[in-house]
């Protein structure tokens, strides 16, 4: 995928900008200025699946076990493990050195205390918890997992690359209920939080953590030495694309997260810019109905949905180039292991009238719609206006709700009637690492009130993901990939919109950026 964009470079971009920071050119070096997708607010990663509180996530926080770039499970911060002859019994053993950043010792206590918060709340970590018997400490570095039956899930959950990622934190922290935002952010990550310079609306800052001890073996994907080469890094907040893109050219900022799809040509026609596709599996946009209120507590309005919209409409109208996005029927992403498109014959093509006849035997009574709009995110400003036109051509009523995106996160987790602030239908976007099969997808978990927003109920969906959590031939995965496919069209836990692909656009004097699920900011340099 990385042919899909042109990376151009040019040594006078050595000196762009070269005054933008007190201190001149030693100071820039080693200060990097970012835009990122969003601005933010909310920084526990556990409480919220949002991108943005992963991406934060990544920067002060470290994890037992990470993928590398060709998607193989390595250890991080543990050392060593060991399994037992009947894949019940696993013993971890921390790596030396590893520190909060308040100094005090990693110990086996705070990570099995974040095991516990982060499998409350995670789609994979909810499966894992119903195979985990025990979890003790054997000594400060040392714990051992006890499983009631074999599964791949343990390794592979505790190195899941997104959301939400097992961030480990100190035990006082993670003894916090999942369901209840964390108020101290202390990590053993590569960077440090600086609390008293974040000001949201205006910037975050991360200043780089001296005592963090990285892996020796060179970084990989999200695996590896973690090694931190710039002292500080600036998030900055700035919702106008065309603003960010004018910094960037002009040397006042050193790189844009999501640059918008219609300013790209303006970045590719300017030698002193890289355009890097850092994420060559790209993400998939999905329209999420809520499951606990009317209409769509009713399946054969969710099927109505399916019927009522189409994936092209979705993406030309936030993407435009075909270039920069795929039309994909499958469930699973094109191009994973699983992916299918088998039973999805006559879905995703706005019949029209398929909608409206399965609303008129849901004995749907025209109540609005509330549709939830994100205002300030540019990947997906565009996706609620056109879900809107679709689903009224469809049938339905659609009182289309715009807020920025932090306002939307923070809505979409509300269970609450929609004239007390709930809501109906959002829009968002998942990256393809999120949803390769059943138990990773978040959106498939239909455990009721367990599950994540949206809180879809169906046991049926729910033993077809078990059993896939316990069957380790892929070839029998795939038929039970493609069982949860024909279950999804008869439950609908979500709509998915089609997939696409957005590159990082930096000055060319910005290198080490890793190919990952997640922009991470450690191997990143600055000449």
């Amino acid at each position: 995928m990385m042919s899909r964009w042109k990376i151009v470079t040019a040594a006078a971009a050595l000196l762009a900008g070269s005054s933008v920071l007190s201190g001149g050119l030693s100071a820039q070096a080693q200060t990097l200025k970012v835009v990122m997708h969003s601005d933010v607010k909310i920084v526990d990663p556990i409480w919220t699946t949002a991108y943005i509180v992963r991406n934060h996530g990544y920067m002060i926080y470290d994890t037992l076990f990470a993928l590398d770039e060709k998607g193989d499970v390595k250890p991080q911060m543990v050392d060593s493990f060991t399994e037992s002859p009947d894949k019940l019994t696993y013993k971890f053993t921390l790596r030396d050195g590893l520190l909060w950043h308040d100094g005090k010792p990693v110990t086996a206590e705070d990570c099995i205390a974040s095991i516990k918060r982060w499998s409350a709340r995670d789609s994979i970590g909810q499966k894992l918890a119903t195979f985990i018997d025990t979890m003790t400490a054997d000594d400060a570095k040392s714990f051992t997992v006890k499983l009631k039956s074999p599964t791949g899930l343990l390794l592979s959950g505790l190195g899941k690359p997104s959301s939400n990622v097992p961030f480990m934190m100190p035990k006082r922290v993670a003894d916090t209920d999942a369901n209840t935002q964390i108020s101290e952010f202390i990590g053993s990550g590569p960077f440090v939080l600086k609390t008293d310079e974040w000001k949201p609306g205006d910037k975050i800052v991360y200043t780089k953590f001296k005592d963090y001890k990285p892996r020796a073996e060179p970084a990989s994907g999200l695996a590896g030495g973690k090694v931190a080469k710039l002292d500080r890094i600036e998030w900055l907040a700035i919702s106008d694309q065309q603003q960010a893109v004018n910094a960037l050219l002009a040397g006042e900022i050193d790189m844009i997260e999501q640059p918008s799809f219609d300013l790209i040509p303006l970045l590719k026609s300017d030698k002193s810019i890289k355009l890097i596709d850092y994420n060559p599996l790209g993400l998939q946009y999905t329209l999420r109905p809520n499951h606990t209120l009317k209409p769509f507590d009713n399946p054969k309005v969710r099927q109505a949905l399916t019927y009522a919209l189409n994936q092209k409409d979705f993406l030309d109208a936030v993407i435009g180039n075909p270039d920069y996005y795929k039309v994909c029927k499958a469930l699973f992403p094109c191009g994973s292991t699983l992916s299918s498109e088998k039973g999805m014959d006559g879905l995703l093509e706005s019949n029209f009238k398929k909608s409206q006849e399965l609303l008129k035997e849901a004995g749907y009574d025209g109540t609005p719609v509330v549709l939830l709009q994100s205002t300030d995110l540019q990947s997906l400003t565009n996706l609620a206006p056109v879900a809107k036109q679709l689903m009224e051509k469809g049938g339905f009523k659609v009182d289309m709700q715009s807020s920025d995106w932090q306002t939307v996160v923070a809505r979409r987790v509300r269970k609450t009637p929609v004239t007390d602030g709930g809501w109906n239908a959002m829009l968002t976007s998942w990256v393809s690492a999120d949803i390769m099969n059943p138990v990773m997808a978040g959106f498939l978990n239909a455990s009721c009130d367990k599950a994540g927003f949206g809180w879809p109920c169906d046991a049926e969906m729910e033993k077809l993901r078990d059993d896939f959590a316990r069957e380790p031939d892929i070839a029998k995965q795939k038929l039970i990939a493609e069982a949860v496919q024909a279950r999804w069209r008869e439950t609908v836990t979500h709509v998915h919109l089609g997939q696409y692909y957005v590159p990082i656009a930096t000055r060319g004097n910005i290198s080490g950026i890793l190919s990952a699920a997640a922009p991470v900011f450690w191997n990143v340099e600055k000449k």
